[in-house]
């Protein structure tokens, strides 16, 4: 491969603003931050993969920055960074290496892994230098033009407490999907087919959160074992949607087949969230890569050991950080955020790790420089922000602690959730917050009980029919001797280690599984179900599927649980049917004005209101909550007062049957059976073969089993 360097004569001084390559229907400008640099080269790439080097010829605000007419979209192009070699100092400035632009609308080809990206002697001392050219081996950024005709489409707005989220992987949701032509499946086309969109109007779900779809990598010794990174936890390029997920070419092409299952999906009324990963990139620790920000400027991006900053602090637990605390990162990640929302138009966000992003020195700080400039934004903060209220640091655990602005995975839900199900002591008082929305965590900070993102399972860790299949991880195909993945997971295999034919077990896990789903979809906060839950997909015991890109992973159309999907969808229809499972302020516990009937009332198996001696019986697994639907305390758009039906909910996650009484005359004269897990689901008409009850009167409840009664008039 031949390179020519041209003089600046050739080239005009441009804008150091925006950061990137714009092109302007004349040309391309082309800006890159270093403030260790001491010269930068554009480096443009043809067909051949010959190469034109460019020294930029103006530098403002450490900002390098140029303007060539004539360029424009297609153009593939890189940077090389000259500058200190002292990584002692935590200086990784090595020219020999091509570097991605962190503000890259587009990104072509994969990393060819070996010597060349590396910037010392593999096997060797990472502090030596190695000069091996790696443009050969090197993904291009690519000029994009991005312009798209967005018709009259816009963010959709949602209500969060109106929100049902399904977190779903681009690929493995169509990679197998019969009705999507094959050469879309995997692809944003495929996510975008009539055939996918049916599906998810189907369901109800109002919102889909899609795993990672920024420009990522698969790390070398995952395809050393024939294995890749299926999640895409590992960003590289913070602007550029995967390539890999375009059906159409990845020159480009991507940005718009992307922009077209975003157009697609929210006409059938679903918004789009992104799993972003903000908190660290794809280049590793000292011994990794060099890719992009590490050669460019690695001590501004990243955060390094204070008194010794050749290494890295990894709050991540994937070798690096960013530098949260530097003016020119959080510019970066607020720029890609505003990005996205406006010319991609999604409708928000999820943040991995988010914890990691609130470090200002080694702690926490709910209030630092990242959500200050959130809480600011117009633009970021009109959006969904949703934390992953955790890191793998010390102090890293803040579920409950982010900004009023925010919701949260609500880990404390899913634990406590598990536990109950699986029949735990000590866990009544504690389900009772999770089951209101959590106020015990959000309240005191004025926040509404939608902050709580309510989830059983997610991408990482048991999908539900494993939840209820195994005691233990089985994550062998992983390479590592099983010791990836977290060991304790609060299941319960309900009598038999995976697959059995014995029908007692599975009928009861079967059951386990509709519990879980009435538990999540009728909790106040906002639903979020792991795509594949509601069809009964299985990872085989898998714990941790982040590089099985494979059948293990992806949805089985062909084979899949018809029952519990039909379960769901009415459970899902039930939600966004009433009000009472969806409010939007915080029950109370008092009685409502001029009835004596509280907005919620908590009752015993013999229909006692519960007492302090009751919520501490660490052994009672079972209650009655009766929601009042004439106290939800809120108003609809127009200021009028919102009322609903009333319901009573039955647990009983006791090993055995129990008999309830159901309350007196001032709570309901009679109750109508909605939903009972115990039974597998069919469709009735309302007071068609369901069953009736009167106030005061018994119902049998069987073992790990819920019941929801609705209020009914008497005839």
């Amino acid at each position: 491969m031949r390179s020519e360097t041209v003089s600046t004569r050739h080239v005009r001084p441009g804008d150091s603003y925006p950061l990137g390559a714009t092109w302007d229907g004349a040309g391309t400008n082309f800006s890159l931050f270093s403030e260790i640099a001491e010269r930068v080269e554009l480096c443009l790439f043809d067909e051949s993969g010959a190469e034109q080097r460019i020294a930029m010829p103006d530098v403002t605000g450490f900002c390098w920055h140029g303007y060539l007419p004539g360029v424009g979209p297609g153009q593939r192009y890189g940077f090389r960074v000259h500058g200190p070699w002292n990584p002692e100092a935590g200086h990784r400035v090595n020219p020999s290496k091509l570097l991605i632009d962190p503000y890259a609308k587009a990104i072509s080809g994969d990393i060819s892994w070996g010597q060349p990206v590396f910037p010392y002697p593999l096997g060797g001392d990472d502090l030596q230098m190695n000069s091996d050219d790696s443009a050969a081996s090197m993904p291009r950024s690519i000029v994009i033009d991005g312009r798209f005709d967005w018709g009259d489409d816009r963010l959709l707005g949602r209500p969060l407490h109106e929100t049902i989220v399904y977190e779903v992987h681009v690929k493995g949701f169509t990679r197998r999907h019969p009705a999507i032509p094959e050469e879309i499946r995997g692809t944003y086309a495929g996510l975008a087919h009539p055939a996918a969109v049916e599906y998810l109007t189907a369901l109800g779900v109002t919102a889909v959160e899609l795993l990672p779809i920024h420009q990522f990598v698969h790390e070398s010794h995952l395809l050393d074992r024939g294995l890749r990174n299926y999640w895409g936890y590992h960003s590289i390029g913070y602007f550029a949607p995967h390539g890999e997920y375009s059906s159409s070419g990845d020159a480009g092409q991507q940005v718009v087949e992307f922009k077209q299952m975003v157009k697609a999906l929210h006409a059938a009324g679903l918004e789009v969230i992104l799993d972003v990963v903000y908190n660290h990139t794809g280049e590793g620790n000292h011994l990794g890569p060099l890719l992009s920000l590490k050669g460019i400027d690695n001590t501004a991006y990243y955060r390094v050991v204070g008194d010794s900053p050749r290494y890295y602090m990894d709050y991540t637990g994937t070798g690096n950080s960013l530098n949260m605390r530097h003016p020119q990162v959080l510019q970066m990640i607020m720029d890609s955020l505003r990005y996205w929302i406006q010319e991609m138009h999604v409708d928000g966000f999820r943040f991995d790790l988010a914890a990691t992003l609130a470090r200002e020195l080694h702690d926490v700080d709910r209030l630092s420089a990242f959500f200050d400039l959130i809480q600011q934004d117009p633009v970021v903060s009109q959006v969904k922000l949703i934390a992953e209220p955790w890191d793998v640091g010390e102090g890293g655990y803040q579920v409950g602690n982010f900004p009023p602005l925010w919701s949260e995975w609500n880990g404390k839900y899913r634990d406590t959730v598990r536990d109950y199900w699986r029949g735990q002591n000590a866990t009544l008082g504690e389900f009772a917050y999770r089951l209101t929305g959590s106020a015990d965590l959000y309240a005191s900070t004025g926040r509404r009980p939608f902050a709580s993102v309510n989830f059983i399972t997610a991408h990482d860790g048991f999908a539900l029919k494993d939840l209820v299949s195994y005691n233990e991880k089985h994550n062998e195909a992983n390479g590592e001797e099983n010791r990836d993945g977290a060991n304790d997971n609060r299941s319960w295999n309900c009598g038999a280690e995976g697959p059995t034919n014995d029908d007692k077990v599975n009928a009861l896990r079967a059951r386990q599984q509709r519990n879980f789903l009435t538990t999540l979809l009728l909790s106040q906060g906002v639903p979020m179900i792991s795509g594949g839950d509601e069809i009964g997909r299985s990872q085989k015991g898998n714990n941790n599927g982040y590089c099985q890109d494979n059948e293990l992973s992806w949805f089985d159309w062909e084979n899949f649980d018809e029952s519990l999907l039909n379960f769901t969808r009415n459970l899902i229809a039930l939600r966004r049917k009433h009000r009472i499972f969806a409010r939007r302020k915080w029950f109370q516990g008092r009685p409502l004005h001029g009835t004596g009937v509280k907005d919620i009332a908590w009752f015993t198996p013999q229909a006692k209101e519960m007492s302090e001696e009751d919520w501490k019986a660490g052994f009672a697994k079972s209650l009655g909550v009766f929601l009042n639907g004439d106290a939800i305390a809120s108003t609809d758009m127009y200021g009028d007062r919102v009322t609903d039906d009333s319901f009573y909910f039955v647990f009983n996650a006791h090993h055995e049957p129990m008999q309830f009484t159901l309350p007196d005359g001032s709570f309901a004269q009679n109750w109508l059976k909605l939903i009972d897990t115990n039974e597998s689901p069919r469709r009735r008409d309302r007071r068609k073969g369901q069953q009736e009850f009167p106030a005061g009167g018994k119902i049998d409840v069987p073992a790990r089993s819920l019941i929801l009664l609705q209020k009914i008039d008497a005839d």
